[in-house]
């Protein structure tokens, strides 16, 4: 897949993402100069006693197999007034932000598709990913301008300008803090930054023997911390999600299940439940993977109608929220018991 931002940071690498997704769904029916400071919210779930629960019934992968359902059900079908969404952010349980291909605007929408709130980006530039603070103000990146900007009221403000870096897409975390996914103007290189409001704090790049843990190769790249503090990031060029604990060492690879029938894993956004299960969207399989917090495949959510599965979030119920890239639709997808 070609990249999706070039040298000069247009966007014509999208478009062809969002054309090949298209094509897919009808084939199947260091330096920076920071400003401001903003907590940010960790949206994985409702708070659980990880501890007790294993002591009481044993490891959460059993819990998760335990209660998992066979068919996953839809709860809402929510068509929104965009195609080619793909990237969501939770708000509430009824309430969420969603972005799409080449637009510029950025709306907050209810369980019914109705816009409640859309703001146009500061620049007029489009946004490449989004996140919501712990007060519920909106986090977005700007590729055009290398800018992390907040969203808070009627007003605007520039929280972070990079140089030398372009910042793709931002999470919140459980200690309040943003990591965004960013690469090189040069292309060469590919690291997570994690800023405490704008000052940076950790950057991680390389593991153990020195070696990239992210490709170079296009800057198709989401990221979720999981509730055991790892961080989570889909690499498509490498066909991986890549995990690294919160100090950035290298945790594993997970580059799709043993055995499949499958194309190529391509996954896309990122998200994480209140068990600690990762899910990741596989949008030219129409496919979501669910794996749990070492790796290992518990099963796929397909059999509900999904088509071009992109966008991923979770509410404080477990229920899942996927944009539909190419149909604009949002569902809200009930897959434990």
């Amino acid at each position: 897949m070609r990249r999706l931002l070039g040298r000069d940071h247009d966007n014509r690498g999208f478009g062809s993402l969002q054309r090949g997704t298209e094509d897919a769904a009808k084939g199947q029916g260091d330096a920076s100069e920071t400003k401001g400071q903003s907590p940010i919210r960790h949206h994985g779930g409702k708070e659980i006693n990880r501890e007790q629960i294993h002591q009481q019934i044993g490891s959460l992968s059993e819990l998760t197999i335990t209660f998992l359902l066979d068919k996953p059900r839809i709860l809402t079908d929510i068509q929104t007034e965009y195609r080619n969404v793909y990237s969501l952010s939770y708000l509430s349980d009824r309430e969420f932000w969603t972005c799409s291909f080449n637009d510029n605007i950025l709306n907050l929408c209810n369980l019914q598709g109705e816009i409640l709130r859309s703001v146009q980006t500061k620049s007029k530039n489009w946004p490449y990913g989004i996140a919501v603070t712990q007060s519920g103000d909106l986090v977005y990146t700007d590729p055009r301008d290398c800018s992390i900007n907040l969203v808070s009221g009627t007003q605007i403000q520039t929280l972070i300008t990079l140089w030398g870096w372009t910042p793709l897409h931002p999470c919140g975390t459980s200690s309040g803090d943003l990591l965004v996914v960013m690469e090189s103007v040069d292309n060469k290189n590919t690291k997570i930054v994690r800023y405490s409001g704008s000052t940076e704090k950790q950057s991680i790049q390389w593991d153990e023997q020195g070696k990239p843990l992210y490709t170079s190769l296009g800057n198709t790249k989401y990221l979720s911390e999981n509730r055991n503090l790892d961080i989570c990031v889909t690499d498509y060029a490498a066909h991986a999600v890549v995990v690294v604990s919160a100090a950035g060492k290298l945790r594993f690879r997970y580059t799709g299940p043993p055995s499949t029938l499958l194309e190529s894993f391509s996954p896309l956004d990122i998200t994480s439940d209140s068990l600690g299960n990762i899910l990741v969207s596989d949008p030219y399989n129409d496919h979501i993977h669910i794996i749990d917090q070492d790796g290992h495949f518990f099963r796929y959510i397909y059999n509900c109608g999904l088509q071009c599965p992109w966008g991923l979030c979770v509410d404080s119920r477990d229920n899942l929220f996927v944009a539909e890239n190419v149909s604009g639709k949002v569902k809200k997808i009930q897959y434990y018991k």
